[in-house]
């Protein structure tokens, strides 16, 4: 009966130990907001920390992506706008682990603000999170989250080496995803680097940028990336 009695108040002790780790991560580790620096002069940061999944230099109707066999997805899908003219889109998978804030990439106007729901529901992230923590390429295989589920357009207007740019920021819900929030209005303005939003639990943040010749790309898939820190664009 002793041995039970020890094996009962082991197990106890795990569980409580187990439970309060999650409670710490959940309630408590996840909604760290450490500062950051931002980088000043004529580029464009990263929206999101986590790990780049794709980056494309595209029209915004041609496919970006090929998530599976027969199933592309052209800029308009992942925007839910109708786009023109040629465009760079960077994606970035934020692990349940990563900050959750989303801070602006550029310094400008927030032009349209459009919330998006579920074509069905929420589709769970798994596929990309095992193929980032493995480095398996192309990291968005199998990814149907990325026109499926839940989003948040941000669109900002600012400039890029005196040339004016639109910057559209996709905050994409995961399947476990309890809120998608916007802390600003459209009309107001953000400085790069701030604050704008944030995404609880796992989720995708993808960055949609009008393209110019006097642009060069700084990332590639697989980087790791922090918000309002590397640079994307310069």
């Amino acid at each position: 009966m002793e041995i039970f009695a020890r094996i009962t108040v082991a197990g106890l002790f795990i569980l409580g130990t187990c439970l309060g780790v999650f409670a710490y991560w959940r309630y408590a580790w996840f909604f760290r907001n450490p500062p950051r620096r931002t980088p000043t002069g004529p580029n464009v940061v990263s929206p999101a920390d986590g790990t780049v999944v794709y980056v494309e230099k595209i029209s915004p109707s041609r496919p970006v992506i090929c998530i599976k066999q027969g199933h592309s997805v052209s800029v308009n899908e992942i925007v839910k706008e109708d786009l023109e003219h040629t465009k760079v889109i960077i994606g970035v998978f934020m692990s349940p682990f990563d900050v959750h804030y989303n801070r602006a990439p550029i310094s400008g106007k927030i032009d349209l603000i459009r919330h998006h729901p579920a074509k069905r529901k929420n589709l769970h992230m798994g596929r990309m999170h095992l193929r980032t923590l493995f480095k398996r390429l192309p990291l968005y295989a199998n990814s149907l989250h990325i026109v499926e589920n839940e989003r948040t357009v941000t669109m900002i207007r600012g400039s890029f080496k005196e040339t004016p740019i639109a910057c559209y920021v996709v905050q994409i819900a995961g399947g476990s995803v309890s809120g998608i929030d916007q802390f600003f209005h459209e009309g107001q303005d953000l400085e790069k680097g701030e604050i704008f939003g944030m995404i609880r639990i796992g989720s995708q943040v993808d960055l949609v940028v009008t393209w110019n010749d006097s642009m060069k790309i700084l990332v590639n898939p697989g980087d790791r990336v922090r918000a309002g820190e590397t640079i994307f664009i310069a």
